[in-house]
């Protein structure tokens, strides 16, 4: 009976261990911008990297939905072959000042949509390249809404906003995170800035790794010790 016990002792604790595990490991499939951060006030190019999260069908089309209530003058995409891109405006509630010209319409949404033959299979990903600029100064973030279809008809809507204090959503939208500019920097300054735009991505998947790796390392702690307790008592029980 102390024998079955502990096996169920230790079953319980390599579960409970397996789940800790899970919750750990980031989730790297969400449609995102890269690079994750840009300068308020400035233009930058960034990319829509787009994994295809199904076993069976293919990604043949993007729709980005571009924030109207922090509107940008200039929006460009980038030709990428094997796909169309078309860009949509929308008139605007109040116009944008854009080197003393008066914007009254901006780009509100992109689709890009796969030629014949072309798509982004299973276990793939492709990236939607865009210049965006001026980038607001009275927001730290941009979130772009997205739609990815699927050749089978299926549609993945990214477009759930993160909120503070609590768990990201399962389907979260892509979002630019807007630093301030430093006043006193100068142009001289802008490469600098530019590489630690650049490193931000990287450090931050960095730290995520390495608090990955120190949850595996508690988990195969408890496991150990969990082994160690029922060798232990199987030998007491001898």
């Amino acid at each position: 009976m102390r024998s079955l016990s502990v096996r169920r002792s230790v079953g319980t604790l390599v579960v409970a261990a397996g789940a800790l595990l899970a919750s750990a490991v980031p989730a790297f499939a969400h449609v995102s911008v890269q690079p994750g951060s840009a300068q308020q006030g400035g233009y930058t190019a960034v990319a829509f990297r787009v994994p295809n999260e199904s076993d069976t069908a293919s990604t043949v089309k993007l729709e980005v939905s571009l924030p109207l209530d922090h509107p940008m003058a200039s929006v460009r995409t980038q030709p990428l072959p094997g796909w169309t891109a078309t860009l949509e405006k929308s008139k605007l509630d109040k116009p944008l000042d854009s080197h003393g010209q008066q914007i009254t319409e901006a780009v509100s949404k992109i689709t890009w949509t796969a030629d014949a033959g072309t798509k982004i299979a299973p276990g793939q990903f492709e990236e939607f390249k865009v210049s965006l600029g001026a980038l607001p100064t009275d927001t730290d973030k941009l979130t772009f809404k997205a739609l990815q279809t699927y050749d089978n008809g299926d549609v993945v809507r990214w477009i759930e906003e993160s909120k503070d204090g609590q768990p990201e959503p399962a389907k979260p939208a892509p979002v630019l995170s807007l630093t301030k500019a430093d006043a006193a920097a100068g142009d001289h300054h802008s490469a600098d800035t530019s590489a630690k735009q650049e490193a931000a991505p990287a450090a931050k998947s960095s730290d995520s790794t390495a608090r990955t790796l120190g949850v595996v390392g508690i988990v195969v702690g408890v496991i150990g010790a969990a082994l160690g307790v029922a060798g232990l008592r199987r030998r007491s029980a001898n």
